[in-house]
């Protein structure tokens, strides 16, 4: 979590505590700690068991010390603590000890991991390919990432599906490190963030706001009149990428003809322009966006099917 973020009980620990210990902190979390008044005494160089025997003859005292745990959870440490401990549990008088939860992970506080390793990779120091790369020559693995991730949900892999996503992921959080450094228009992972959160609110009044829909259907209408008015559009083409695979894309065309109101049957016909080949792939699309299917993902999966040797 990020410096500073502790538990309520975490943090009464550490301040009622008359020493805090600890073995090569963070420094940010380090610092953190002394804003609120918690020094932090950095005990790295010690041997473990000398560590244990500092804490436990403190506490035997009479003291409350706290031991701030380390990322990889202070291997030996509580071994050693126990032993010191037996000869004060023989005579009878053990000092107590709790174990307190510093913080709990919230929901995409490992984002904050990602971004951090991708600032090291990006960084002077890191990865020369890393460092090497740009936002064009990324988009040959984000193109790879998205079909990949496509194929790991057809083919229902839970596993395979976690790690597509975390690839897809790294390309997002890769150019956002990228487009930190623009010299004119610099932007991080925060910005990109931040965007989508507000697209998000604002294309869904009925959640965050006081407009009633009564089903599906007109959440996705409001969604691409609220997306017209926010691009500007002219034409009712605009904003579809021309690099979509053409079914996709003929699809996605003919459905704005048909919110525009709009005749897309006709209007195939017309780009079809005599060609029966094109009016009979025309006339496939409009009957998978009949059925409610997705033209691109249908073919896809009978190909899948196509017998092999």
């Amino acid at each position: 979590v990020a410096p500073g973020l502790l538990s309520w009980d975490a943090w009464q620990a550490l301040r009622e505590s008359a020493a805090v210990f600890a073995a090569a902190p963070d420094p940010e979390w380090a610092e953190r700690l002394a804003d609120a008044g918690v020094e932090v005494t950095d005990v790295a160089g010690d041997p473990v068991p000398h560590r244990a025997g500092l804490l436990v003859e403190r506490a035997a005292h009479g003291e409350q010390v706290a031991w701030f745990g380390s990322p990889d959870g202070d291997p030996g440490l509580t071994d050693a603590v126990a032993e010191h401990l037996v000869p004060y549990a023989v005579a009878g008088r053990p000092p107590e000890v709790e174990i307190v939860t510093g913080a709990h992970d919230l929901p995409g506080s490992r984002l904050l991991d990602l971004v951090a390793v991708m600032d090291v990779l990006r960084s002077p120091g890191g990865c020369p390919w890393d460092g090497e790369q740009t936002h064009r020559t990324l988009l040959p693995y984000l193109l790879e990432e998205t079909h990949e991730v496509i194929e790991a949900i057809e083919s229902g892999d839970r596993d395979h599906l976690r790690e597509e996503l975390g690839d897809l992921l790294l390309q997002v959080v890769f150019h956002a490190r990228i487009a930190e450094e623009d010299p004119d228009r610099p932007f991080g992972v925060d910005e990109v963030a931040a965007a989508i959160v507000a697209k998000l609110v604002h294309r869904h009044p009925h959640v965050f706001g006081g407009v009633e829909v009564t089903g599906s259907d007109q959440v996705k209408d409001n969604w691409e009149q609220i997306k017209a008015a926010e691009k500007g559009r002219t034409g009712p083409f605009e904003g579809i990428p021309a690099t979509l695979p053409a079914l996709a894309r003929a699809q996605k065309m003919l459905g704005r003809l048909d919110r525009n109101g709009a005749d897309p049957a006709a209007a195939a016909q017309v780009a079809a322009d005599g060609d029966t080949v094109a009016a009979d792939l025309f006339a496939a699309v409009l009957r998978a966006s009949g059925a409610g299917e997705d033209a691109e993902s249908l073919l896809r999966a009978a190909l899948s099917r196509l017998p092999g040797d």
